[in-house]
């Protein structure tokens, strides 16, 4: 297991660090996406011939995806990138809801119910913000929170917070989802801005403080997680914490099946954040679309540029 002590295995620069999250998260989605909805048995049945272990980018899965082929989680993250930007590097609801409208139009390979129907409602109210909903705890909200967690660096908590909530209560307004979304926003801002070990497992305990139902035992790994968001962050949390290397807590996650896409592309692009663009697997970078591994990439530093941290590198 890891040492609490643990400290990044060589120097990373900012560039490193934000290069690494977005890659991250388009090689954790495509990974995760060919064992999507399997369970760890299914999983292990499947690639019995690998040792029961998924371990390559193949596409497939019940998406029928190419090798190397994005769903939903990137591609959404790298639509609310674009709004972003758009906006000076700013996150506003309206924007953010005019590009998740346009991005459905284009008819995504993939789209979550909620993500829908919040969606067809701002359509049709022309509002931004969903209403209150209790039943809106899945994790379509803190998928795509990369884009904010790069634009907000080295902003006060409390705007990344609020910027966080504006493009996630477009889909998903609920307290829940809000705080496991600011929670993992910080921890990929913490990575990024070089923070400890200790930092991160400090902000994931102090989630759990607030809001007990996203406690996770190492020893009991959460096994087909849903899109609920607790699920995710336990899945994720443990995967992240008992695991030494990007390789390792990817392929980790992923084998537990469920909503694997989305775990793979939330612990990527912490994971990325944490250990760096040179510490993904050339194989795996290699494998991924190309169009989509170079629009993260751009992406990564357009926002890297109109943020407060990367304005005060220039």
């Amino acid at each position: 297991m890891p040492s609490a002590l643990r400290r990044k295995p060589d120097p990373l620069t900012l560039t490193d660090r934000v290069q690494g999250a977005y890659l991250g998260l388009a090689v954790g989605d495509a990974l995760g996406a060919t064992v999507e909805f399997l369970t760890p048995r299914e999983i292990q049945h499947q690639f019995a011939r690998q040792g029961g272990v998924h371990r390559e980018i193949i596409g497939a899965g019940w998406l029928h995806l190419k090798p190397g082929q994005v769903t939903d989680d990137t591609t959404m993250s790298l639509a609310l990138g674009e709004a972003i930007l758009a906006c000076g590097g700013r996150v506003e609801a309206l924007a953010a809801a005019q590009a998740f409208d346009a991005w459905m139009r284009a008819k995504p390979v993939d789209i979550g119910n909620t993500v829908r129907r919040n969606l067809v409602r701002f359509r049709r109210s022309g509002l931004p913000e969903a209403p209150p909903c209790e039943h809106d705890a899945g994790n379509g909200a803190i998928m795509r929170t990369l884009p904010v967690a790069l634009a907000t660096l080295a902003q006060e908590e409390a705007e990344v917070a609020a910027a966080f909530q504006r493009q996630a209560h477009v889909t998903h307004n609920n307290p829940l989802s809000d705080a496991g979304g600011i929670c993992l926003t910080g921890m990929i801002q913490d990575a990024i801005l070089g923070g400890s070990w200790i930092d991160l497992k400090t902000r994931a305990r102090a989630l759990v403080t607030a809001h007990p139902q996203y406690a996770w035992e190492t020893g009991r790994p959460q096994a087909n997680p849903s899109g609920y968001v607790v699920d995710t962050l336990q899945a994720v949390f443990q995967a992240f914490f008992s695991t030494d290397s990007f390789e390792s807590a990817l392929i980790d996650v992923v084998n537990r099946g469920g909503d694997a896409d989305t775990t793979g592309a939330i612990l990527g692009a912490l994971a990325g954040a944490w250990y760096g663009h040179a510490h993904i697997p050339p194989r795996w970078l290699k494998a991924l679309d190309k169009t989509a591994a170079s629009r993260c990439s751009e992406q990564a530093s357009q926002l890297l540029q109109t943020s407060r941290a990367g304005r005060a590198l220039a």
